[in-house]
């Protein structure tokens, strides 16, 4: 299993690489195309009594695009791969929708982590735009510019979104040395978790990757917690999970796992929805 195209949103006010080192490394590793992009959202004219009291002038719209082709020249700046295997897509429009619409061209979405926010247009929603993107969204928490992907934890529940996980993350979970599955379940299904995550192994064995299994029952601690605790002991920087989540009002609801670990966990979170 492999990647050819990887997709990195770049924040048109951005200073630091960041996830698009990381983006860089995992495109290096699997000879994949870097695609950068970048969106800035302009506000709608202000208009009070049938009058326009503020809209965006031509030398707004100047500035904004000298803004995303200075961008620009930073992106190419830092990335060291061939130039061929770089691409730059920008467009003054909604972050999230761009994001959205450009990931037809990705094998794979990286995104920077934001905190969970109604999705305010003129930022980018990372967390709502993994519901939407139809791609596998690998967030990255700040200070994280590199992924050795050499110990994996997924957490695995029986849904849509978890097998689409699985199946989606195989490019990374075939690379990796150690890759351990875990199910957190109540105490009347652990017979039945041990039998779904033994054939999640079997699947994987099947692609040739090297894994273990296990259940734990529900406690007080919360499940995001326990996944995140995991990963620390067995060594791995990815914990792979399906992403839950809709959107209600205007505003994005997420299940409480995916919103515990977008929220809390220090490592890179891979998810399908």
């Amino acid at each position: 299993m492999s990647l050819a195209s990887v997709m990195v949103y770049v924040d048109s006010q951005q200073q630091d690489e960041g996830q698009i080192a990381l983006a860089e490394g995992i495109a290096n590793n699997f000879g994949a195309a870097l695609l950068g992009i970048s969106a800035v959202a302009i506000e709608p004219p202000f208009v009070a009594e049938g009058v326009i009291i503020e809209q965006t002038t031509a030398e707004d719209l100047e500035r904004i695009r000298a803004a995303l082709s200075g961008k620009e020249a930073w992106f190419r700046r830092i990335v060291r791969l061939p130039s061929e295997q770089v691409e730059w897509r920008w467009a003054i429009g909604f972050p999230t929708d761009f994001l959205v619409e450009q990931s037809r061209a990705a094998d794979l979405v990286v995104v920077r982590r934001s905190q969970l926010k109604p999705n305010y247009g003129h930022y980018l929603d990372a967390a709502g735009a993994m519901l939407r993107v139809g791609r596998p969204t690998l967030s990255v928490p700040d200070g994280v510019t590199k992924l050795s992907g050499d110990r994996i934890v997924v957490g695995w529940k029986d849904s849509r979104e978890s097998r689409l996980a699985v199946r989606d993350a195989l490019p990374f979970l075939t690379r990796a040395s150690q890759v351990t599955i875990a199910e957190i379940c109540t105490s009347s299904e652990q017979d039945a978790a041990h039998g779904r995550v033994r054939d999640v192994a079997r699947y994987l064995q099947r692609h040739g990757v090297s894994c273990q299994h296990e259940v734990r029952v529900h406690t007080t601690e919360p499940d995001a917690g326990y996944l995140v605790r995991l990963a620390a002991d067995v060594g791995a920087d990815l914990i792979v999970t399906g992403g839950y989540g809709h959107s209600r009002l205007g505003e994005w609801v997420f299940g409480g796992m995916t919103k515990s670990l977008l929220q809390h966990a220090p490592v890179c979170l891979l998810m399908s929805h």
